[in-house]
């Protein structure tokens, strides 16, 4: 059934553009395909074996328990499996999972999938508002959206309630099937009749993510009109903008209530000023993350200077003074939140849906932009923080990622799973950022052995990538027209490669080498804009492009006023960031001498398959480093180090 549904969507997709306004239009995930590389063999494992695991390790938990109660009718019994969030975790898991199968289709999984939705539409149906968050239902009924006395921080009826919408679009996406959407629409309805300015209820997210699921839910229903009429709910697109936007307006503003009695928590939750006069990004940093991921999505359809200068000036601060080398955020434990400017320690908590979080506002301010230099951010996470959330097996996860640890696990699940769905949502969706277009423009946005259908200036044109990255630092591009035509193919060039590691120098490195272009054979002047080769000229069917990065080991260092990392050092090749781990090096917090020499040295016999980098002295192996993004897969608690020491040279 799935492939049905998908051929359905996917015609319908090609047979428009999309209707947000940014900058790039991003194809949808039925015209792209991975093809093998770094990333075909792990999307496989992720829609299989991660998919499984998760939904598994829920069911163990007796999660279906939490609908089933509700659906019978039970309230206030005071039992409820797993946090609050746990409603949130499975929709989120459900999202991830559905663009999973566009790729992967596996009609089994989509059977799971529609097993958990019937017991969460049953249990939505117990409630004639369409009203829905199992722990406040069967804990604290009267506090409602945190009203009465009750705390939205913990109960995330809100948060909860979007991760269902989010759910609702992206199974109908995959599927064609309208059941969950419509249970979403039913949701959305009622907290638009709820929530918004006077008489109706003050009410905001205590976290954030429903700002950008409700501007997804009015893209999806203005993009098919038609859509509309095959649910039995009301459908009014233009209700879900609106308050989508008084989500986002009204943080900081209270009304005739006391700041501490709107359970957002003020800056924890985002909520102490108005986003727009906001100078640092502040707070829970998964929460901040996905706030300004709505802001940003908003900015994108109603091109409100005062959302486009808070999104920019918000991810300027992060990126250039609250950003880690591994593309994480969260410098501080307690409250899981940002720390000051330039407070970067080793031992930073740094979640891994914090990194989730800061992945998803980098692609947007991309798709709203154009500008290539948040598409390196977004790359750095990739590869990184997001990556190392999971076990080269599939089935075991991080919460925290710090930089360097004496020992440090990874756990098969957690009493806090949250992790797990975030990364299926992160890398379900990633197929979709690898290629953009505007109306002149084919963008190349992330170096993935893939091909896609992507539209550019009306037509049809087939792109497809041939490489080894990050192994390797060719990417040979071949672009296929229906018919010959004249555009522009626009190749992101990654600031390291260039020798700018940080947009804002919160981190330096010297590169040696340079990225070289060639066209149809020939060696091409380098023409950057904005961050992106530019290759004007008539394209015809199957010309290529090759582009060589200077895939060579690089030292890193850190802006002279981040305390925490004077005198260190970090290894990073291509965008790989590398770390010593104990299994490789006796003393993994070892020194770093500048007269080291460094070698990359592909090893096939361990951890599926690596580039390490070897450190040589006087002769002989100093050190031997790993990707950031493999550590505690060969010896449980192993400890590690990203940030080492810097020696002086030998001379000295």
């Amino acid at each position: 059934m799935i492939l049905t549904a998908t051929a359905l969507w996917s015609l319908a997709a090609c047979s428009r553009e999309r209707s947000g306004k940014g900058t790039l239009d991003i194809p949808q995930l039925s015209e792209v395909s991975i093809d093998g590389g770094f990333w075909g063999p792990r999307m496989e494992q992720w829609s299989s074996v991660t998919a499984n695991d998760v939904l598994d390790k829920f069911m163990r938990d007796g999660i279906l328990d939490n609908f089933d109660a509700v659906a019978a009718g039970k309230r206030d019994i005071g039992e409820h499996v797993g946090p609050p969030w746990y409603d949130g975790l499975i929709y989120e898991t459900i999202r991830g999972i559905s663009d999973m199968l566009i790729l992967h289709p596996d009609p089994v999984l989509e059977s799971r999938l529609d097993t958990i939705i019937t017991h969460i539409v049953a249990a939505q149906a117990s409630e004639p508002t369409g009203y829905i968050n199992t722990y406040t239902q069967l804990n604290c009924n009267n506090q409602r959206w945190g009203k009465n006395g009750g705390k939205l921080r913990w109960q995330h009826d809100v948060y909860n309630s979007g991760c269902l919408v989010e759910a609702g679009i992206h199974y109908y996406k995959a599927t064609g099937k309208t059941v969950l959407l419509e249970a979403a629409t039913k949701l959305a309805n009622y907290m638009y009749e709820i929530m918004g300015p006077a008489p109706k209820w003050n009410v905001v997210p205590g976290h954030a993510q429903p700002e950008e699921a409700l501007m997804k839910l009015y893209w999806l229903f203005s993009d098919e009109p038609g859509l509309s009429s095959t649910l039995s709910v009301p459908v009014k697109p233009r209700h879900y903008k609106e308050l989508s936007e008084f989500w986002i307006e009204q943080r900081g503003h209270y009304g005739g209530e006391e700041p501490q009695d709107r359970p957002s928590e003020m800056a924890y939750g985002q909520d102490s000023i108005p986003v727009f006069d906001q100078q640092t990004i502040e707070g829970h940093a998964v929460r901040a993350t996905l706030f300004m991921t709505g802001v940003t999505a908003a900015a994108i359809e109603n091109h409100d200077p005062r959302y486009i200068d808070a999104a920019k000036r918000l991810w300027n601060n992060m990126v250039g003074q609250r950003w880690f080398i591994t593309g994480g955020v969260g410098a501080v434990h307690f409250d899981e939140k940002f720390g000051p400017d330039k407070f970067l320690p080793t031992d930073a908590y740094l979640e891994t849906c914090a990194a989730v979080g800061a992945g998803f506002y980098s692609q947007r301010m991309n798709e709203l932009t154009g500008d290539a230099s948040y598409m390196d951010e977004y790359e750095r996470a990739l590869y990184n923080n997001v990556l190392t959330g999971i076990s080269l097996s599939g089935d075991h996860y991080t919460y925290q990622n710090p930089l360097n640890a004496e020992h440090h696990s990874r756990w098969e699940w957690h009493g806090c799973p949250c992790c797990p769905p975030m990364f299926l949502k992160y890398m379900g969706a990633m197929p979709e950022y690898i290629y953009a277009s505007n109306g002149n423009s084919l963008y190349i946005n992330l170096f993935v052995q893939s091909h896609a259908s992507v539209r550019v200036r009306g037509n049809n044109v087939n792109a497809s990538i041939d490489t080894d990255y990050p192994w390797n630092g060719k990417i040979r591009i071949t672009v296929s027209p229906a018919k010959p035509q004249s555009f522009d193919l626009r190749i992101r060039i990654p600031g390291w490669a260039v020798g700018k590691e940080n947009p804002f120098s919160l981190y330096e490195s010297q590169t040696s080498g340079v990225p070289v272009l060639y066209v149809c054979g020939d060696k091409a002047t380098l023409e950057i804009e904005d961050g992106y080769a530019v290759i004007r000229r008539k394209w015809n069917d199957g010309d290529k492009v090759e582009l060589e990065l200077p895939m060579n080991p690089r030292r890193v260092t850190a802006h002279p006023d981040v305390m925490q990392l004077k005198g260190k050092t970090a290894l990073a090749c291509g965008p790989i960031v590398y770390c010593l781990e104990s299994v490789d090096n006796e003393d993994f917090n070892g020194i770093i001498d500048p007269d080291i020499k460094l070698e990359l040295k592909w090893r096939g016999d361990i951890l599926g398959g690596i580039g390490t980098i070897t450190g040589y002295k006087d002769g002989r192996v100093a050190f031997t480093a790993i990707p950031y993004y493999a550590i505690g897969n060969r010896e449980p608690g192993a400890g590690y180090t990203t940030w080492a020491t810097s020696g002086a040279p030998l001379n000295e």
